[in-house]
């Protein structure tokens, strides 16, 4: 969707409010809308909020990857639980291993670390 088009569906979208203010204004107006010309004015305002409704329905209907059939949706799910077992495996694996060769392995790295770090470099 380029900058243009959303520009343009902001500025549709922020026009409903003003459409059905419009709308509820000239409904509310203290003699009502029992003379011709404010009967005609609630039937343009109400024509403006339905065309404009229709607008942004059409645009948030169209907008693209808003919808998965239902065979994209199950090949997701499929996808999430199989990293969700993976990593459920993993976790259980590592729970499994004793906890002594962890910290003897963060140990070698501290020690590797620090090996490198007092080895002068030679330029």
């Amino acid at each position: 969707m380029s900058s243009t088009t959303i520009a343009l569906s902001t500025e549709l979208y922020q026009s409903l409010l003003i459409k059905l203010v419009t709308v509820l204004e000239l409904t509310q107006k203290p003699d009502g809308i029992v003379t011709p010309q404010a009967k005609q004015a609630l039937l343009q305002a109400t024509n403006d909020y339905k065309n404009v409704l229709a607008q942004a329905r059409e645009l948030a209907t169209n907008l693209p990857g808003g919808e998965l059939v239902t065979e994209e949706q199950e090949e997701v799910i499929q996808m999430l639980e199989e990293i969700r077992d993976r990593k459920k495996d993993l976790l259980a694996r590592f729970s499994q291993r004793p906890l002594v060769s962890v910290v003897k392995h963060t140990m070698d790295i501290k020690t590797e670390i620090d090996s490198t770090a007092s080895t002068p470099t030679t330029d």
